[in-house]
C-alpha cells in the first residue's frame, strides 16, 4: 500500500485541528432562556451601572473582602445634609474600612459626587448611583398622608438593595440620612445576630408625643387588619412594631428568601387593597418590612438606635443621655437641618457645608 505523501498528511493534520476548535472551543449560541435571564438581570442593574462612581484612590477589588464595612444610605434632594452629615459621623468615628453605597435621585447624583470630592469626604471609598425609580412607579401610596416626605421613591429604595448593588456579600448596614453615629460603625455591622434571622431591628412601642402624650406602636397602628391577606398571616395586632429606618442586613439569607421580592409585592397590592394605607403607615416603607419580618428578625442592641428625636421640636433627652447614644435618628418631621428640631447642635458637629454653594441650611435664626 503507498504511503501518505508528508506534506498531505499535515494537511489533513491541520484540518483536523480546525475542526477540532470549532467543535468545542467556539462558543455556542446562548438559548431564549439565557437569554432572557440576562435580560432580567440587565433590567435590575443596568441603570444603576449607568451612573455608577467610585473613588479612583480606593479601587474596590474583591467585594467580599472581609475587613470592609459595608454601610447603605439613601437620599433625595430634600435630605442631602442629612445624607452628608450621616457620612461624616461614620467616617469620624470609625477605625475600619468603610465602603458607603450611597443612593440618590436621579438629580442628586452629580451634586452629591461634588459635594464628596470637594470636602473633607474626598478620601472615602463608596459607591454613589441614581436609584431606578420605575421600580416603585405607581406602587407608592398618594392620598391622604400626613407626610408626603414619606412618599418619594428614595423612601423605598432600602428594600431593593441586592439589585442595586448586585456584588456586595456578607453583610450591609442601612441607615437613615436623619441620622448621625457616635459609635464605631463596626460594631454595629458584627452584632450578634440568632442563626438564621436575615436583618435585626429596633422595636418600636411607643414614643413621647408633646400632643398626645404617649403614642403606641403596634402592628396596628400601621397595617389594616381588615384586609383579608392580613387576616390569613394570623399576625398578633398588639404585637410591637419595630423601625426599619436603622437595620443590619445578612445579605445572602435576604437573597435567598427572596425578601426583595416580597416587599415588592406588598407594596405593590396596597395600592389596590389597603393593606397599609396612607392613614395607617403614613405611606412610609415601613409595613411591608413588618409583614416580612414578623417576629423573624433579631434585635438590634438599644444604644444603635436612639429614635423619636425628630416627633417634636423641644428637646426631650438629656444632655447626657444623647452624647451617650452610639446612634442619633431624628425619625419625625423636624429634621436637624430644618427650621427648629432638637438636639441640633450634636448633627452640626458632623454637617460639611455644601461647597458648590447649592445648599443652605435654614434655622430660625438664619443659616449656619
Amino acid at each position: 500500500m503507498a504511503r501518505a505523501h508528508p506534506t498531505t498528511l499535515l494537511a489533513v493534520l491541520i484540518i483536523a485541528a480546525i475542526i477540532y476548535a470549532l467543535v468545542f472551543y467556539l462558543p455556542k449560541p446562548a438559548s431564549d432562556t439565557d437569554e432572557k435571564e440576562r435580560d432580567v438581570d440587565r433590567s435590575k442593574t443596568s441603570h444603576a451601572q449607568a451612573v455608577l462612581h467610585q473613588h479612583p484612590k480606593m479601587p474596590f477589588g474583591n467585594l467580599s473582602t472581609s475587613p470592609i464595612i459595608n454601610v447603605m444610605l439613601c437620599s433625595d434632594s430634600n435630605t442631602l445634609p442629612g445624607l452628608i452629615a450621616a457620612i461624616n459621623s461614620i467616617r469620624v468615628n470609625s477605625k475600619a474600612h468603610v465602603r458607603f453605597y450611597l443612593v440618590v435621585d436621579p438629580d442628586s447624583v452629580n451634586h452629591v459626587k461634588e459635594w464628596i470630592e470637594g470636602s473633607e469626604l474626598n478620601s472615602i471609598d463608596y459607591m454613589l448611583t441614581a436609584f431606578n425609580e420605575s421600580w416603585v412607579k405607581g406602587k407608592i401610596p398618594n392620598q391622604g398622608a400626613a407626610r408626603k416626605d414619606l412618599l418619594t421613591p428614595l423612601n423605598f429604595a432600602k428594600y431593593y438593595f441586592p439589585w442595586i448593588f448586585p456584588k456586595v456579600t456578607g453583610r450591609i448596614v442601612f441607615i437613615d440620612s436623619d441620622a448621625v453615629v457616635q459609635g464605631d460603625v463596626e460594631e454595629l455591622s458584627r452584632i450578634s445576630m440568632r442563626t438564621g434571622d436575615a436583618a435585626a431591628f429596633s422595636d418600636d412601642c411607643s414614643t413621647v408625643s408633646n400632643r398626645v402624650g404617649l403614642h403606641q406602636h403596634n402592628y396596628a397602628s400601621y397595617i389594616n387588619f381588615e384586609s383579608e391577606k392580613i387576616k390569613k398571616l394570623g399576625f398578633n395586632p398588639m404585637k410591637c412594631s419595630f423601625n426599619t429606618g436603622i437595620f443590619v442586613a445578612n445579605i445572602s439569607l435576604w437573597k435567598e428568601r427572596r425578601i426583595t421580592e416580597k416587599l415588592d409585592y406588598w407594596l405593590s397590592i396596597n395600592n389596590k387593597e389597603n393593606i397599609f394605607g396612607t392613614q395607617k403607615g403614613g405611606g412610609s416603607s415601613g409595613p411591608p418590612m413588618m409583614i416580612v419580618f414578623y417576629e423573624k428578625y433579631s434585635q438590634l442592641p438599644p444604644e444603635w438606635n436612639v429614635r423619636h428625636l425628630g416627633v417634636t421640636s423641644g428637646t426631650k433627652y438629656s444632655d447626657e443621655f444623647v452624647h451617650s447614644a452610639k446612634l442619633l435618628h431624628w425619625n419625625g418631621r423636624y429634621k436637624p437641618w430644618g427650621r427648629i428640631s432638637q438636639h441640633t447642635m450634636v448633627w452640626e458637629k458632623f454637617y460639611i457645608h455644601d461647597p458648590t454653594g447649592q445648599y443652605k441650611i435654614a434655622r430660625k435664626y438664619g443659616n449656619i
